[in-house]
């Protein structure tokens, strides 16, 4: 039975138990239970604290795990990303008071507070800076003016919590992160059994969540034009109407250029311009 990890609860919890029952997995009916067994794909989810999952799945006592990419790398633990599940999205960034410091460059010698030393010493090394990495378990916004530290590294989504804190961000981000999906390093995971069909489902969610179906009706002589605008995934699907010299055709395209493609196409001529959703795919 594959044995998969799933947040209990905070900001992907929900998200990715939303996931997994889209992809056909049963999942926990309340909140408070622990395991979760769905044995008609054979599978058993734990849903564990989203900061020790990546210590289960390393230590090989988990099969696969879902949590996210800055908590994978502050735990050090031997697992690896297999898949981005684009959820959960946050930036990891530095702050200081305004005017303290211009670049990332600046923090060589200084102190940082963060909850995340773990990220915050892998950035350091690879950039080549050397500071002192202060860890708070949260609130690091206080940090500076209690004087715990010069400098904080923290998840930064509007930026509102800093500015009350009056801190400004610098420089680019240190870490992008997103809900990810995790093995143990070194495992060749597509031979668990039910893992690739896992991760067939997992990626047929992904493409039906930035996809929609689109159909329309063109005269003959504009479906090369038409098709232009709507290549789909191999091939649009082209019927021929009753109505003569006309076709229908049905292509994917994504959903975030829908609506710009309904005008183009209308604009050509084309007709009964249809857009529906797609509940799942395989691809």
């Amino acid at each position: 039975m594959l044995r998969i990890a799933v947040p209990n609860k905070g900001a992907l919890s929900k998200p990715a138990i939303e996931m997994l029952r889209e992809a056909g997995y049963r999942q926990r009916g309340d909140d408070r239970d622990l395991i979760c067994q769905d044995t008609a794909n054979d599978v058993e989810f734990f849903y564990l604290r989203p900061r020790d999952i990546a210590v289960y799945v390393g230590s090989g006592d988990l099969d696969l795990g879902i949590t996210g990419r800055d908590l994978l790398l502050d735990s050090g633990a031997p697992a690896l990303e297999i898949m981005d599940l684009a959820f959960g999205g946050a930036a990891f960034r530095f702050a200081a008071r305004p005017e303290t410091l211009q670049s990332v460059a600046e923090i060589d010698g200084r102190r940082i507070a963060t909850a995340f030393p773990g990220v915050v010493g892998h950035y350091l090394a690879e950039q080549h800076l050397k500071a002192t990495v202060v860890r708070l378990d949260g609130a690091v916004e206080n940090a500076i003016r209690l004087g715990v530290a010069d400098v904080i590294a923290d998840v930064v989504e509007t930026g509102a919590t800093l500015r009350q804190a009056g801190l400004v961000t610098i420089g680019e981000p240190l870490l992008r992160s997103s809900a990810i999906l995790i093995g143990r390093g070194g495992d060749a995971v597509d031979e668990k059994p039910g893992a690739a069909q896992l991760l067939r489902r997992l990626h047929g969610v992904l493409v039906a969540r930035r996809y929609v179906m689109l159909a329309y009706d063109v005269r003959a002589d504009l479906l090369d034009q038409a098709t232009a605008l709507t290549p789909g995934i191999e091939s649009p699907t082209v019927s021929p109407l009753h109505r003569e010299g006309w076709v229908a055709v049905q292509a994917m395209v994504l959903r975030a250029d829908m609506h710009r493609i309904m005008d183009e196409l209308y604009e050509l001529g084309a007709r009964a311009i249809l857009v529906t959703d797609i509940a799942a795919t395989r691809l």
